[in-house]
Order: structure tokens, then sequence, then C-alpha cells
């Protein structure tokens, strides 16, 4: 039996999932689960890569204990955080996380060389404080030396990938995150990137979803006890996850619902007219070169943030519960940057309702439900926009990932969008991680395939 492991980490936690086969189903096991977050250093907010890369050790591990050798294993992450390598691929300062500020004001600084429209015209890339494009010029900027000594950048996956097997690999679909690559060549635009003063050589050659990277280091095998080919998926986590969409319609809408909602739809050619840029829609790489026409929309980090805030020994379910029984119907912009990093999201929600004329939740099940409605009417807003620009009808939504779990949001959806939802899988980007390895190993042939054995392995939960 052949077992392929998926490495999924995300802004808070991360898990190794073991998969195999068996009688024409992806059958799913969880042997090592750990915790991530941003740390503070010297006023900043970033990675411990030393910490996470000790994790995937201990989970490798698990493997061994387990007696359960994965024929092959990939990462995925979150996306536009990177490590700069120097000449001997040594780390060169910190992995700053994109929640750190000082990008602020480096868009201006940016569009000094290259206007807003004509960035977006040429990349298809929403504009985010915390794109790649923005990060690097906050280096340049901040008088560090980091970008003239270094000889590499790779993503937080791909350095992950490196210190498994010494080889240094981009992958196409985080790549397309940096606001960096060319839609129409779907390379790196050396062009915009000798503008920015940005050294040409530290960007390598991009490789597709179920490139083999290599084989464990000697080191990694004295530690974990064994080889591995190490593939790569489409490491970053939402291409992962939509991948794992259960729609065997060439036409599917979804929402990849986590930290974050990204909700798009699949798209042969990048739109990049003014209007996509104006609603703020982005044209993220994906598997076989598809355009993953989305928005990035706050999701589960508002409602993560006001639980720990309010009431951390309560399960979701109890203030989903709790939510449903209160009587109040102020919602909040839930994309408006205020809500990205506040000092308090509780106040942050309560400030934007006050402001506004509304009624101003208290406690865990007011703020809960603000918070679920108004990411609800935000969906709904989103699908909207996404049928105009499109041209197209979507008669269903599929959300999948952890959020997919949310029963009351899934209803409020629902309701607020006029369409059929289905959701699930919810470990959707571990299974989409782990379907780029079985079309890699050839146990099945392509995307079309790995999408009827997940629609056939999981179970679809429905909402109208």
């Amino acid at each position: 039996m052949n077992y392929y492991l998926a490495v999924d980490i995300g802004a808070s936690s991360g898990r190794h999932i073991l998969s195999h086969v068996e009688d024409g189903k992806m059958i799913l096991e969880e042997i090592y689960r750990f915790e991530n977050g941003m740390t503070e250093r010297d006023g900043h907010k970033v990675w411990d890569t030393v910490k996470l890369f000790g994790y995937i050790i201990e989970g490798l591990k698990k493997c061994r204990e387990l007696g359960k050798i994965p024929v092959s294993m990939g990462i995925d992450t979150w996306a536009v955080d990177y490590v700069l390598l120097d000449e001997n691929g040594e780390i060169l300062g910190d992995s700053y996380a994109y929640r750190d500020s000082r990008t602020k004001g480096m868009d201006e600084e940016v569009y000094k060389i290259i206007p807003q429209s004509e960035l977006y015209a040429r990349t298809g890339i929403q504009k985010q404080m915390f794109n790649t494009i923005y990060q690097l010029m906050a280096v340049k900027k901040f008088g560090s030396e980091d970008l003239e000594k270094a000889d590499r950048l790779l993503m937080i996956p791909e350095y992950l990938n490196y210190l498994l097997t010494g080889e240094k690999v981009s992958e196409y679909t985080n790549a397309s995150t940096t606001q960096l690559v060319s839609p129409i060549t779907k390379d790196w635009d050396y062009d915009l990137i000798d503008m920015l003063g940005y050294p040409r050589k530290i960007f390598g050659e991009l490789k597709l979803p179920g490139t083999k990277v290599g084989r464990f280091t000697d080191n990694v095998k004295a530690k974990v006890g064994f080889d591995c080919e190490v593939i790569l998926p489409a490491t970053h986590d939402t291409a992962s996850a939509v991948i794992a969409v259960p729609s065997l319609d060439e036409d599917n809408l979804y929402i990849s619902s986590g930290t974050w909602s990204l909700m798009g739809t699949e798209l042969k050619e990048a739109q990049t007219d003014p209007w996509s840029e104006k609603l703020n829609f982005t044209n993220e790489g994906g598997i076989d070169y598809r355009f993953r026409y989305l928005k990035n929309i706050m999701g589960m980090w508002m409602i993560n943030s006001a639980r720990k805030e309010l009431a951390p020994d309560m399960s979701f379910p109890e203030i989903c519960e709790l939510a449903e029984k209160e009587d109040i119907s102020s919602i909040v912009p839930a994309n408006d940057d205020r809500f990205m990093a506040p000092n308090k999201m509780t106040v942050e929600v309560q400030n934007a309702c006050r402001e506004s004329g509304q009624q101003v939740p208290e406690g865990i099940a007011q703020v809960a439900k603000v918070i679920y409605y108004s990411l609800a009417q935000c969906y709904a807003e989103t699908l909207r926009e996404i049928e105009e620009q499109t041209g197209k009808h979507f008669d269903s939504i599929h959300i999948v990932g952890g959020g997919s779990n949310a029963d009351y949001l899934n209803r409020l959806t629902a309701k607020a969008c006029g369409r059929k939802v289905y959701t699930g899988p919810s470990e959707g980007t571990a299974i989409g991680n782990i379907a780029v390895q079985l079309m890699a190993a050839g146990e099945i042939e392509n995307l079309h395939e790995a999408r009827k054995l997940i629609f056939a392995s999981f179970d679809i939960g429905e909402y109208d």
C-alpha cells in the first residue's frame, strides 16, 4: 500500500496527514498536529522557521513510529511570505509575517515606479499591503543589505523543502501571489523586477505542481529514520484547496474557508481589466495554469480573534448556538483593512457599529452574530460581482476547508446568496496536496479524475 503525506501549515496551526487509496476512496489519517503563529522580534511580526521545521521533523518521525512510510510528501502553506538566502544557502535576516506593519506606505513607493493600474494590468493580482512586492520594497527602503547579499528568494514552503532536500525549487502557484509574475508568460516578470530594483538573480525558475523536488538529505534521513521523495503540490494552500473542490462542473464557484475566505472561480485566462481591479479581484495561479479569479475576504480570523478575547473556553458550536438566538442585525464591512490586525477584534467590531449608527454588540454571542452575518453579506456581494464580471451564473457555491464546518455561517450564506451551498471536505487543502502527489505517482490521471475521487471519498453537506 502506498502512503502519501501532506504537511499542511496554516497561520495558526499545522498538521501531517497521511493518505492512501483503498476501494476507490481516499483515506485520510491525521498523525501529527502543531501550533503555529507569528512571534514578535525587535518590534516586528516574524515566523519562527526553525521551530516550524522542527515540527515537520517530528511529524515525519510519527510516520516511522506507525510503520507507515510515505512514498512521497508535499508541503503547502499560506502565500506571500518568503526567506532570502545568501550564496552559502544561509538565511538572511528574519522571515517577516504578512501582518507585520513594515509595509505601510510601501505601496506608494512602488507606484512611484509603476502606477497601480498599470501594475494590476500587468500582473492581475489584487492589491494587498502584505504582497511580496511591497515586502521587498520595505527591505529596500529600510536600508537593509539583505537584498544585495541575497542569492535566492524562496517562499516559505519552498524553504522548508530546501531544508529537507538541499534543493532550491520555486513553485508557480505561490509565486503568482508575489505580484511579480506575468499571467501571460506565467513566469517572473523580469522587466518589472528590474524596474523595481530587485535583484533578478534571486528569482529562480518556476516549476509546476507535481514536480519532484528531491529526496531527504542524509541529515534528515538520520533524524526521521527513512527516505522519501518530496513533491511540489500547489504549495499555496488556497491553490491546493481549490483542487479539492468536489465539483465535476467546469464552472464552479468556491469558498476556501479558513483564516481567510477566498471566494472565486477558475478561469482559463486572467481578467486584468480596470473593473476587476476596482473590485479588487485577483488572478492567482492554479493547477494546469488555470487562474483562480477570486477575492480575499476576512474569514474565520475574525471569529477566532473574538473567541480568544471573550470566550476562549467556549467551543465554536456553542458560540454559534448562542449567536443564532440573538436579535441584532448590525453588520460591518468585513473586508475592511481595519479588521486585518486590530489590537482587539471585539473593540474594532464594536467601533465599526458605533460609527455607522448601528446597535453595538456586547458579549460573545452578539459579536459573533454580527461577524457571521457580515461575512455572509460579504459573500453575497462577491457572488454578484463574480457573476457580473464573468458573465456566468452559478447555481451553487462549494465551501471547502475548516470553515465549511460552521453550520450557522453556511445557513446564513445560503440565505444571503440565494444559492444552494455544498460543504466539505473540511481538510480541503491537505486533500488537494495529496491529489497532486497521486497524479505525480500515476495513481490518478488528471484533475478531473482527482475531483471524481474526492467526490466519492468524502461526505458533502447541502444547504438551501
